[in-house]
């Protein structure tokens, strides 16, 4: 008698403490960065920097989002910039993936918590694989990372010819940053002095892209490359709809843009086809940017808001909802419209409770943006326009902005700060974790259908 509730309560207690430690580990992180970052040393001019502006960067760095406040390359000293390249390599990895590391370094096994906890950070990733998918993580990303600062060092130093250590800084910093889809830059304006080289910009676009897959497609690929009978059905959603909508927002931001002159306007085709894709990149939650923002129709911003809140692959460096999510709900209305009894994806049945999964993602994420984009209207005078951007933005963890960002008052930088850690623990995940007990009914009540539309 006394076994079984016993078990559920103890049940209970574990499915919920790595989502508590997940969320308390990047809250944590976000605290040491912003006293790290309030440090003189810290600063270009070695003044104490706000407190609300080093916690906004910091949160900003550790939830990959890359929205800022300050001048990263004008405000900060070498000490500063490293703390935040240090904060997105962090935040990108995943909090729990890296103390799995030190765990495997120091004792060379993980413990039990530890597997369910990185579990929690890697969505998809199996108990019993947990020591490999660390380091194949790892690798993968030292691979992608280092491959990239390679490239773009060279195309520092021989094309621009900036000294060989400034190349080889510039290279590390805006390859991590692309990786972890964090869109940190080191020019003051973002890559917009790059806009129409495709030795810079591609490299980076390629880092996004494969970042934004998520790491569970990244090591499937890895391992299974040739042989797509053994791909899942979310390796297969990711890809199918990562091409769709890289293509898809390429040809929206092109088109919509083509005559702007504050744009895309002056410049040549082929300029214009490489700029509108390497935007249609950012907006799968990178944040760097090689037009003015500002400058785009507001029609455009509000292609792009769907766009960054739909964001990438799962358990990856991308923010929005996620392409599996979109994907899921995309197929359970086709199911409707059809009428048929159950949702097949590429040949095999999604399971019921995926449904459920998936529409509480994307109404717990809109009312997350709608009480977002309400506060930054209550609090400033920016239209609608733009505080919905900016607050799709936070939440999707992309980094690109209207331009309103730095002149936010310190409550709109709350609020920013708010959507950003949400949007990068997720929106499930911190529900979990606040979640006191997982109380199941042993019995079921009597079925009746409301009237739908």
């Amino acid at each position: 008698m006394h076994g079984k509730p016993r078990l559920r309560i103890s049940g209970a207690s574990v499915v919920a403490r790595p989502a508590r430690i997940v969320a308390g580990g990047f809250a944590g992180t976000i605290l040491l960065g912003t006293l790290l970052l309030a440090l003189p040393w810290a600063s270009a001019d070695g003044q104490p920097i706000a407190l609300i502006d080093a916690l906004f960067t910091a949160t900003s760095a550790v939830c990959v989002t890359g929205l800022v406040v300050l001048d990263t390359p004008n405000d900060f000293s070498g000490f500063g910039q490293s703390v935040i390249l240090a904060l997105i390599q962090i935040g990108g990895m995943g909090i729990m993936l890296i103390a799995s590391l030190v765990s495997l370094s120091i004792l060379g096994k993980l413990s039990l918590r530890t597997r369910m906890t990185t579990q929690t950070e890697a969505r998809g990733v199996q108990g019993n694989d947990v020591r490999g998918t660390v380091w194949g993580i790892v690798k993968t990303t030292a691979l992608i990372e280092g491959a990239v600062a390679v490239l773009l060092s060279a195309r520092y130093f021989i094309g621009y010819e900036y000294s060989l250590l400034r190349s080889v800084q510039l290279g590390i910093f805006h390859a991590v940053s692309a990786f972890n889809n964090a869109g940190f830059a080191l020019f003051p304006d973002s890559l917009m002095g790059f806009a129409s080289d495709p030795w810079i910009c591609l490299p980076i676009a390629a880092a996004i892209i494969l970042g934004g897959l998520g790491f569970p497609v990244l090591l499937q690929l890895r391992k299974y490359a040739r042989n797509r009978l053994k791909w899942s059905m979310n390796t297969k959603l990711v890809l199918v709809g990562t091409t769709v909508l890289l293509a898809g927002g390429m040809f929206f931001i092109t088109v919509m843009e083509w005559s702007n002159p504050n744009t895309l306007g002056p410049m040549p085709i082929s300029e214009k086809l490489l700029v509108g894709f390497f935007h249609s990149v950012q907006v799968r939650t990178a944040g760097f940017n090689s037009l003015d923002i500002s400058q785009m129709h507001p029609a455009t911003w509000l292609g792009m808001d769907v766009m960054m809140f739909i964001g990438g692959g799962p358990a990856g460096t991308a923010g929005g909802i996620k392409i599996t999510t979109f994907a899921v709900l995309f197929f359970v209305l086709i199911t409707e419209l059809r009428g048929e009894g159950a949702v097949n994806i590429f040949g095999k049945r999604l399971s019921r409770a995926v449904h459920r999964q998936a529409i509480s993602v994307v109404l717990l994420a809109v009312a997350a943006v709608f009480a977002g984009t309400m506060a930054l209207l209550l609090i400033t005078d920016y239209s609608l326009d733009e505080c919905l951007f900016e607050a799709t933005s936070a939440f999707a963890t992309v980094g690109l902005s209207t331009g309103m960002t730095p002149d936010l008052p310190t409550s709109g930088q709350v609020v920013l700060i708010a959507l950003m850690y949400l949007g990068r623990v997720g929106v499930l995940s911190l529900g979990s974790a606040l979640a006191l007990r997982d109380k199941k009914l042993v019995y079921e009540l009597p079925k009746e259908r409301p009237a739908i539309g």
